[in-house]
């Protein structure tokens, strides 16, 4: 994956300030992928988009992130540290993205769900139908062809169950014991949402750099995000200095 510099950061960042959360996790998967087209993106496998958002966190920002969680038991607050390198590797996209189901005279293949799927599906009256309607590869019975509707539901619970083994990643879940009642606390970890909080406060504190150092220096923005990192801090402890 290859570092975004500061001004395609700055750029992604401002053209989502714009956009709703999945807009948002569509940019910040275009900042991750840049070698995938973008209209492949939304219909990749979620534990694909998942395991590239974690890496691209640990190439931003690093390794450690902490994170806070309420207790459902004691409500009380709990901080922890996690791994995104560790996540990012841990939740390595499936092999394939066609999943098969075999039972009772039963073969279906199904395509694994991608954002645009779960979009789409979460928008219809029957969310599950129009899931199983839009990633439904074919399904026969004792050879003979049938459609979606006509799945009975054992053969859909399976192909779930398919689903979830294959692409685990889509469902990041975190079971965090509290270290004050012991209960334990389960909760989705979103990563898109996480790691926008953390681009976001970014590129605030970047722009008050710029805004600093074209103040004292009269440089333009462009040529203050040529700097690295390492030589705009030391032009701004020299203007605390002045």
């Amino acid at each position: 994956m290859a570092i975004t510099g500061a001004a395609d950061l700055l750029a992604t960042w401002e053209a989502g300030l714009a956009e709703a959360p999945t807009g948002r996790a569509l940019l910040l998967h275009r900042t991750a992928r840049p070698d995938v087209d973008a209209t492949t993106l939304p219909v990749l496998p979620v534990g694909e988009r998942e395991a590239d958002l974690f890496a691209l966190r640990r190439a931003l920002f690093g390794e450690r992130m902490q994170v806070r969680l309420g207790c459902a038991a004691c409500c009380e607050d709990m901080e922890f540290d996690l791994d995104a390198g560790e996540f990012a590797r841990s939740l390595s996209g499936p092999d394939h993205s066609i999943v098969r189901v075999e039972q009772d005279g039963w073969d279906v293949r199904f395509r694994l769900p991608g954002v645009a799927d779960l979009t789409a599906a979460a928008r219809s009256a029957d969310p599950r139908a129009a899931l199983l309607a839009r990633c439904l590869v074919s399904a026969a019975r004792d050879g003979a062809d049938v459609a979606a509707g006509e799945l009975p539901v054992p053969v859909q619970i399976r192909i779930a169950e398919a689903v979830q083994a294959a692409d685990p990643g889509a469902d990041v879940t975190l079971n965090i014991a509290c270290p004050e009642c012991g209960a334990a606390t389960r909760a989705e970890l979103d990563i898109a949402s996480y790691l926008w909080t953390e681009l976001d406060a970014w590129a605030r504190d970047l722009l008050l750099d710029v805004h600093l150092l074209a103040t004292s220096y009269g440089w333009s923005e462009p040529e203050i995000l040529a700097l690295s990192p390492l030589r705009r801090r030391y032009y701004l402890e020299l203007c605390a200095d002045v």
